[in-house]
């Protein structure tokens, strides 16, 4: 099993930044790709970005130039760095991990952005 818990999440007007974190931990070898979703209120769960072991990095398209993931292997951590945030990025953010063809969740971290 993984284990991934996140932190950051909180209140941020319009405009403003925050940055999450996931640390991964338990069976975290052969974790291949880590990741960001989130899930709106009444609406379906949403990728947001995604990083590989190797690096390679998927955005969401309403995220892209304003989210920045990263990932440091070292301390099993990814980072998601939210600027120009918007209304409607409020969301529960969730990690994920996926490793041999299974998928691991944390538990969620609520950013709200008001306007």
């Amino acid at each position: 099993q993984v284990q991934l818990v996140e932190s950051g999440g909180g209140l941020v007007q319009a405009g403003g930044s925050l940055r999450l974190s996931c640390a991964a931990s338990g069976l975290i070898a052969g974790i291949n790709s880590m990741g960001w979703y989130r899930q709106a209120p009444g609406k379906q769960r949403e990728l947001v970005a995604t990083i590989s072991s190797g690096g390679d990095i998927n955005y969401q398209d309403s995220v892209k130039g304003r989210f920045t993931i990263s990932r440091d292997n070292a301390k099993n951590t990814v980072y998601l760095q939210m600027n120009s945030l918007k209304p409607e990025d409020t969301a529960n953010y969730y990690c994920n991990a996926a490793r041999y063809g299974s998928n691991f969740w944390g538990k969620g971290t609520l950013v709200t952005v008001s306007s």
